[in-house]
This record gives structure tokens, sequence and C-alpha cells, in this order.
């Protein structure tokens, strides 16, 4: 089982496809890299793509401290992830928290990354009460899994049903450390995205129509792609489809 170990105790898990320029794919909370398997196949033929599984989630195993799970902390693995795979630069892209964490890489490491793909996602928020409703809706997630177990994500999501995990305490303490929003960093970073962005939505994916207009408002140049009859999993629901507008993106970048 091919895995990166991580200085603070943490073992990454994560799947490579392919050889040529760097598509890394971050998968949202709750799911794990099985959600891209098909992309992991369809997207490789003229590229490596690597996808992996954020610490607390899959086959990753994250360490007990609770403070080793955060954004900062994630952003280490992905760099490891690079520097694993002799990249120096990548597209990188994910759904939901994936997508959000894509963002905020880009915005500590500028250089690390040529093109960005950001899947059903937001930016985070620029008023502190937008994300204190979204901590807020955090925290009633981490009392269900308190309460209910693994059983909480049954039927809540093509990506993540078919979601396996090693431990509910790392998904908690993700939720916590990761999910967690503590700024306005990310959001107020748009206006200065100045790489290739594509931004693509699930037409029936109401909660993220309108940070997905936002985001093609606010990051000069980017492409906006909303797929039909697809809900938050838009790769999952429409794989083909999907496909074909990140493949379009990436051939037009060449990467």
């Amino acid at each position: 089982m091919p895995e990166i170990e991580r200085g603070d105790g943490a073992r990454i898990h994560f799947q490579s496809r392919g050889e040529g320029p760097l598509l890394l794919l971050t998968h949202g909370y709750a799911a794990t890299s099985r959600m891209w398997q098909r992309q992991l196949d369809s997207l490789s033929e003229n590229r490596q793509v690597i996808t992996w599984d954020i610490r607390g989630h899959g086959r990753s195993i994250g360490p007990g401290d609770p403070a080793a799970y955060s954004l900062e902390t994630c952003l280490g693995d992905m760099i490891a992830l690079l520097d694993h795979a002799g990249a120096e630069r990548a597209v990188v892209g994910g759904l939901s928290l994936g997508g959000y964490i894509s963002l905020a890489f880009r915005l500590a490491h500028p250089e690390r990354v040529r093109g960005l793909l950001l899947v059903d996602t937001g930016p985070g928020f620029r008023q502190d009460a937008g994300r204190e409703r979204w901590n807020k809706g955090i925290a009633k997630i981490v009392g269900r899994l308190e309460e209910q177990g693994l059983e909480y994500f049954d039927g809540l999501g093509a990506e993540t049903s078919a979601a396996e995990h090693n431990s509910l305490e790392g998904l908690i303490r993700a939720a916590q450390g990761i999910l967690t929003q503590d700024d306005a960093r990310v959001i107020d970073s748009l206006p200065e995205i100045d790489i290739p962005a594509l931004i693509v939505v699930g037409e029936n994916d109401r909660p993220y129509l309108a940070a997905s207009d936002y985001m093609a408002q606010k990051i000069a140049g980017a492409r906006k792609a909303v797929i039909p009859e697809a809900g938050h999993a838009v790769n999952i629901h429409q794989p083909d489809r999907f496909d074909r507008e990140v493949l379009a993106f990436l051939e037009a970048m060449g990467a």
C-alpha cells in the first residue's frame, strides 16, 4: 500500500497512475480517494494523476494529537506528495473540502501550482457571521458522529457512502481541525489568482451554485462548467461529462 510517512507520525495513503505533468486530486470531507477511482484511470493517459486520503480519512493514519489535524498540516502533506512524485508544479484540485484545501495550497505555495480544478466547492466566508454558522454546523456533525459513529454517513452522498475509514476519532479530529474555518484568507485571495482555473458544479448542488458563480467572477479568466443532472458528487453522477470538461481544460493548458 503506497504511503508517505510524515514527521509528526502521520502516514498518508495515496494512489498514482500514469506519467507526465501531475494532477493532484483531493477528496471531500468524510470521503476518500476512492471517489476519484474513475478519474485515476480516465485522466492518466497523458499525465500522472495522484489521489490521496486526507489525514484522518480512509487508509491514511493520523497521530493522536488533535493539533496534528489542521489546514497547515494538510498543505504539508500535499507538498510531500509533490516532492515524492518529483513534481515542481502540479494542477491541484478537489471536491468540496478538497477544493477549499486546493485554494489554500495555492495561496501558501503559489510556486507549486500551475492550475486549479475546483469541484462543487466554495472559497470560505469573508464575514465572521458566515464562518460562525459554518463552524456551528461542523460542531453538529461532530456531535452526530460521537452519537452514531460512522453510520452517520450512510446514504448522505455518493462520495461518502463508498468510503471506508480506519478511524472515527480521526474523522472527528479532521472536522474540528481541518473542516473548521478561522479566517478569510482564502476567499480574499481569489482576485490574486493568475493561473488557469476550472470551476465545475452539478446543477442540482444548490448550496454551491452561488459559491461557484462567485469564484468565477473573482478569479480572472476562470472557466465555469455546470453539469446537468448532477449533484454534489458531480464526478460520480456524470463521470463522462465531468471527464470531458476536465480533459479539455488540461489539454488547453498543456497539462
